[in-house]
């Protein structure tokens, strides 16, 4: 157990960061950021902040030393680099981050276990995209195997001709057919060191150009439905993987049950609805998961909740969201409201 007063370190330094070092906060831990971007809206909320490049070792064996845990905000956090923290803990593993930050990889990861998931294939060549379109057809997805988020990344091809115009430049990439669902939902959990998971109630998903726009609790009867066999699988990956800190796993529902989508080893978008909208948030879980403390109440606080995305020049409607005195808004702090840029989130709770 890490008492509060210690240092908790956080690899990367955006908008997720900035609420996990709040909630450290909350419970007396200081927080510093190591991150290669100069301009980091979690570290202004921290007291310590490293500026330099995931392989400068010198400077993360220095960041370490500062730290009694060590946790990361996203999942494109270099693995290789990371053995320069030495014995100080990471939550969660670097196990957790090599499945997720390959598609593939986690596909097969989860199907080990039992899972379903969109029928895919690994394409490499515009052999292997026309292999892929023959076996599984069109439509579907062409994505990056690594990286990529919110859209980027991304090819929707929904006819085979569409694929004549996308050029390889030798990342690897996979093909994933076409899921026929009725909704998309999240499974968020928190697993503590031993070994206990705690999960919140799961919120319905609605997308908009492939970045998350609302997310509602409680779900639909359709998404209620397969809840329980999506935590199944969750935990399982959670088991599998030794977790430790809160995970997200995004699912589709269909006629034949829940269809894994993809995992995200850190909190999540989807589950920013509960800093309000739980008894204990999804960021506050995951420091006391990290931490060895008992893991918080996930109830919902309210009969419903809803959280929507502030998307780009959005963010300049700040004033309007707040005249609403039934809205809980949050802005990022990031400066230029780029179209498709998250700069905040507004949560509303019904009683």
């Amino acid at each position: 157990m890490i008492p509060p007063g210690e240092t908790i370190g956080i690899l990367g330094g955006g908008q997720l960061g900035r609420m996990l070092a709040k909630a450290a906060a909350q419970l007396g831990y200081r927080v510093h950021v190591y991150a290669p971007e100069a301009d980091s809206v979690a570290a202004e909320v921290c007291a310590r902040f490293t500026n330099a490049h995931w392989d400068d070792a010198a400077a993360m064996a220095e960041f370490a030393a500062d730290c009694a845990v060590v946790t990361y905000e996203f999942e494109n956090v270099p693995v290789g680099p990371l053995k320069a923290l030495g014995s100080v803990p990471l939550h969660p593993n670097a196990r957790a981050l090599e499945v997720a930050q390959d598609r593939l990889n986690e596909k097969e990861f989860v199907e080990q276990l039992g899972g379903r998931t969109a029928p895919y294939m690994a394409v490499d060549t515009r052999e292997d995209l026309d292999a892929a379109l023959t076996r599984l057809g069109s439509p579907g997805i062409l994505k990056t195997r690594r990286e990529g988020y919110d859209g980027k990344g991304q090819w929707r091809i929904n006819a085979d001709h569409e694929a004549d115009g996308i050029a390889f430049s030798g990342q690897p990439l996979i093909y994933e057919g076409l899921v026929r669902f009725s909704a998309e939902f999240s499974v968020i959990l928190a697993r503590g060191h031993d070994g206990r998971i705690v999960f919140w109630d799961s919120a319905e998903n609605v997308h908009q150009g492939g970045i998350l726009a609302l997310s509602t609790a409680p779900a639909s009867d359709a998404v209620l439905a397969q809840v329980e066999e999506a935590r199944a699988l969750a935990a399982k990956v959670a088991e599998g993987l030794g977790y430790v800190g809160v995970a997200a796993f995004e699912f589709f529902a269909t006629a034949d049950g829940p269809v894994f989508n993809e995992m995200a080893p850190r909190v999540h978008n989807s589950g920013h609805w509960t800093i309000e909208g739980a008894v204990t948030s999804q960021f506050e879980n995951h420091i006391r998961a990290i931490c060895g403390l008992p893991l918080g109440d996930t109830r919902l606080a309210a009969t419903k909740v809803e959280m929507r995305n502030i998307i780009g020049e959005a963010a300049e409607d700040w004033a309007a969201i707040l005249a609403d005195p039934a809205n809980h808004l949050h802005l990022y702090g990031k400066g230029a409201a780029r179209p498709g840029r998250k700069m905040g989130h507004v949560t509303r709770l019904t009683f």
